[in-house]
């Protein structure tokens, strides 16, 4: 996924900017009353204890917090353009037939339809509308550091954090936990209880960290006598419909990305790919070389299921890997704009978990176990949670 592309035409411009539209601004701290957040800059922001208009700037990770604290309609501007969408694909086989994925989405999308309906003020590659964000009004504006649409050099991210803050409007910065120079899951806790500060529900953000905590920490304690010798080999490989265009055939998630920190800490695995960077890119033969115990299968350009790899006629050259010979291939939810984790991170970990050591989680079924975890992070009921796990494409854990 690409961040921020386009850096903005000097500070002389953007000041003019963001002075005309102060001006234009008289209703933004209406509100009576404020609060003081320190966000994660260290920076104490004035935020107003009584908030009814947010624009929020990540690609589903603010969001699923303000969906569980039940403040999501007060969302007035996103900053994805992965939020209000949903996705289909269709995959060849050797024969005639095709099969197909239908309405994948984001989760908060599910929960939040009117979403979707809501004015875009940045998306991947675009930067940030400023003029648009100001037009709405908003009491607050929290961004997250790390999404799709916040990527880039730190000068440029700084760049628009100040214009935003020239605006008048309190803004609190989130990072996301790619954005640390070693990737840290307690920064996505200390994320969320931020979120729980600015709308006075710390009880209930706190109670939502400590679930994700404990959801990793399960598969954690089962892992984490495993010797060295015994570890896994496990490919987290992306069937890269770009990769393929360039005439290779996916792309692996590298040593210092998170997937590979969950893999490492929690699941207590190797990965099999040691390069660098979240998309190296892998030619046939360096696939066949590698050849991992485990592949699991990635967003990446699109969703991609075992069936893929197994099936599609442009990667039979590859069905003499061992993981692909033992059907190890297993699958990650649907995440669009997967830039940086977001609230179902621990499913990544269980998947992963089943993968590599089946026999220490035989006792866990993984659909029963999806829909508790949905449950459980949403406050929903059960058809709820059966409906997100369809809509991030794991309906294939009910015939596991």
């Amino acid at each position: 996924m690409s961040g921020i592309r386009r850096p903005l035409k000097g500070l002389a411009l953007g000041l003019s900017l963001a002075l005309a539209l102060v001006l234009s601004l008289p209703l933004i701290c209406r509100a009576q009353g404020f609060i003081t957040v320190r966000d994660q800059r260290g920076v104490d922001v004035k935020v107003p204890k009584t908030i009814n208009r947010v624009v929020t700037i990540s690609d589903g990770m603010i969001e699923g917090v303000m969906t569980r604290l039940k403040v999501a309609d007060k969302i007035v501007g996103l900053g994805s353009g992965c939020i209000p969408k949903t996705w289909s694909y269709t995959y060849p086989t050797l024969g005639a037939e095709t099969y197909d994925y239908h309405d994948g989405m984001n989760p908060v999308t599910y929960l939040n339809p009117g979403l979707m309906d809501l004015p875009l003020v940045a998306r991947s590659g675009t930067g940030i509308n400023y003029e648009r964000l100001a037009s709405l009004e908003p009491d607050v504006v929290i961004i997250r550091t790390g999404s799709c649409s916040l990527m880039g050099g730190r000068d440029v991210i700084n760049k628009g954090i100040w214009l935003i803050e020239s605006l008048g409007i309190p803004l609190v910065v989130l990072h996301g936990p790619n954005t640390l120079d070693k990737p840290d899951l307690g920064s996505l806790g200390r994320e969320i209880r931020i979120i729980g500060e600015v709308f006075r529900q710390s009880e209930a953000a706190n109670e939502l960290a400590a679930f994700l905590e404990d959801s990793i920490n399960l598969v954690r304690e089962r892992t984490r006598d495993i010797p060295e010798a015994d570890k896994k080999e496990v490919l987290l490989l992306g069937l890269s419909p770009k990769a393929r265009s360039q005439g290779a055939a996916g792309h692996a998630k590298g040593r210092d990305t998170i997937q590979t920190h969950l893999l490492n800490k929690y699941v207590n695995a190797n990965n099999a790919y040691k390069g660098s960077g979240a998309w190296g890119i892998l030619n046939t033969g360096q696939l066949l070389a590698l050849d991992p115990d485990v592949i699991v299968l990635v967003t990446a350009w699109g969703y991609h299921p075992p069936r893929e790899l197994y099936e599609a006629p442009y990667y039979q050259n590859l069905k003499d890997m061992t993981a692909v010979r033992n059907r190890a291939v297993s699958a990650l939810p649907w995440t669009p704009c997967n830039c940086e984790k977001r609230l179902e991170y621990p499913i990544d970990v269980m998947v992963m978990a089943k993968a590599a050591y089946p026999e220490r989680f035989r006792d866990i079924d993984l659909g029963d176990w999806l829909l508790t975890f949905y449950q459980n992070l949403y406050g929903v009921d059960k058809n709820t949670a059966k409906e997100l796990r369809a809509c991030q494409w794991m309906e294939w854990t009910i015939k596991e």
